[in-house]
């Protein structure tokens, strides 16, 4: 899909990308493949299965300086690949602070050189975590055409298309028709909780009869509401009064239980 969407950029002038989040059910198992920053849970009898886990510049911290480690020219001199705990300034020329690389989860102490003086190839933590100081995500599809900003480095080479893929075996457990395997986007994740989605979960279904369709939907609907919030003087807050979620909002919900289920 990633090499489709490289060649219709030239014919169709398309340009952009997107997170992948798929899931295929197949001879009862279902396969959850991510590639970005979006999440897939299973509520399962209360219990909270995770099925994904999201792609950062934190999360791969790692992979992203091994890669401008091998090819630095990657890096355009702009750059560096370790990481420091705060931006190094010329005057701590020759002092010593901590610092990480590839290889490090912990932090050591090394001399300040004339190269740590470059901007890292990962800054920033949370959602303001940014590989090349643009883009939060390092997984997905397209963004053949990204560039650093004011620069012409590439940002592509650090970014993968290919996703991690976790397997659910529908057999090993008997469904209940509340049983649901969620998806979403970080529009919901960043302000909801796995533990107050599962409590959404049960919430909503509980309203409806087991054998109601709609019972779905009107979860969905529950879960990308209560992310957006309500409109009040200062913008869309929340009930503890936080801002609501400003990105995307997707939600889908798969059942995996119930009349006619596989189990």
């Amino acid at each position: 899909m990633d090499e489709q969407m490289a060649r219709e950029r030239h014919g169709h002038q398309v340009e952009g990308g997107c997170c992948a989040l798929v899931v295929v059910y197949l001879l009862g198992k279902v396969y959850v493949a991510n590639a970005g920053d979006s999440r897939a849970i299973i509520v399962r009898n209360g219990e909270i299965i995770p099925m994904s886990r999201e792609f950062t510049p934190e999360t791969e911290r790692q992979r992203l300086q091994l890669l401008g480690f091998l090819k630095p020219e990657l890096l355009g001199g702009e750059f560096t690949h370790l990481e420091f705990p705060r931006r190094v300034q010329p005057k701590e020329l020759g002092q010593r602070m901590l610092y990480r690389d590839q290889n490090m989860t912990g932090w050591a102490y090394k001399k300040i050189e004339l190269e740590d003086l470059r901007f890292p190839l990962v800054c920033g933590e949370g959602k303001k975590a940014r590989v090349m100081a643009t883009i939060g995500v390092t997984r997905g599809l397209g963004d053949h055409n990204l560039k650093v900003c004011t620069s012409s480095l590439p940002i592509k080479p650090f970014l993968s298309c290919f996703p991690e893929v976790q397997v659910y075996d529908l057999t090993q457990y008997e469904h209940c028709p509340d049983d649901v395997l969620v998806l979403g986007t970080d529009g919901l994740w960043d302000v909801t909780s796995d533990c107050e989605v599962a409590a959404t979960v049960d919430r909503v279904l509980s309203t409806y009869e087991p054998n109601d369709p709609s019972r779905y939907t009107a979860l969905a609907q529950a879960l990308v509401l209560g992310a957006r919030g309500t409109p009040r003087d200062r913008g869309w807050r929340l009930p503890n009064n936080k801002l609501g979620s400003g990105d995307d909002i997707s939600v889908f919900i798969i059942p995996l239980g119930g009349p006619g289920s596989y189990s």
